[in-house]
């Protein structure tokens, strides 16, 4: 049996304190520790080396940036750490991100405990884990997100041309292409779908 040591990085303590409860019956965890007070991470990677550190994408109390791009800090520095993603945020663009720095795992945080057992010990001997398929082909590149951005703040086609100083012809090229990208066929529809993906955020 491998023994794992986690690490979670999570700014709500009530989940913390309850995932380390959840876990404390099973003999595969050897030790649990969680941090959320992120200027405390980096130092606890050196003196203790965590075999896994699960992040959460959600990080808003604890720091201005997600926790993918936490991530990507981190396997900058620390190249060989295993860092799952730990997230109710279960979105097909936050799954390619976290592939894209080199996570080893995406995991959905409405999941049993055993199952979450299984997969880190999968991980911890060198699987890689991504439940959810891609379900594009292609992503939308920054211009394209910020499109659709403006148009789900109701901005009409005109106004978004000259918010971003192009035409609107160059803008209807744009739309065409998010169009196939996504494979819908008006704004709304693309709106929509963006949301779903998590390529834009969800309308208030």
């Amino acid at each position: 049996m491998f023994l794992i040591n986690i690490l979670l990085v999570d700014d709500h303590i009530l989940f913390s304190k309850s995932l380390e409860i959840a876990l404390a019956d099973y003999p595969e965890i050897e030790t649990f520790k969680s941090i959320n007070d992120i200027s405390l991470l980096d130092k606890f990677i050196v003196e203790n080396a965590p075999d896994i550190l699960l992040m959460d994408i959600n990080l808003k109390n604890i720091t201005t940036e997600d926790g993918l791009e936490v991530a990507r800090q981190i396997l900058c520095h620390y190249p060989e750490q295993k860092i799952v993603i730990l997230s109710g945020y279960d979105l097909p663009v936050y799954h390619s991100e976290a592939k894209k720095i080199g996570a080893k795992g995406f995991i959905n945080k409405n999941i049993e405990p055993e199952h979450l057992i299984s997969c880190l010990s999968q991980i911890s001997q060198g699987r890689i884990i991504f439940d959810q398929e891609d379900q594009f082909l292609e992503e939308l590149t920054e211009s394209e997100r910020q499109i659709l951005r403006l148009i789900a703040d109701g901005m009409k086609r005109k106004e978004i041309a000259d918010a971003l100083y192009i035409s609107e012809r160059t803008l209807s090229n744009h739309l065409q292409h998010i169009f196939e990208k996504l494979g819908v066929s008006s704004s709304v529809e693309a709106v929509t779908k963006a949301i779903q993906m998590g390529y834009i955020p969800p309308l208030c």
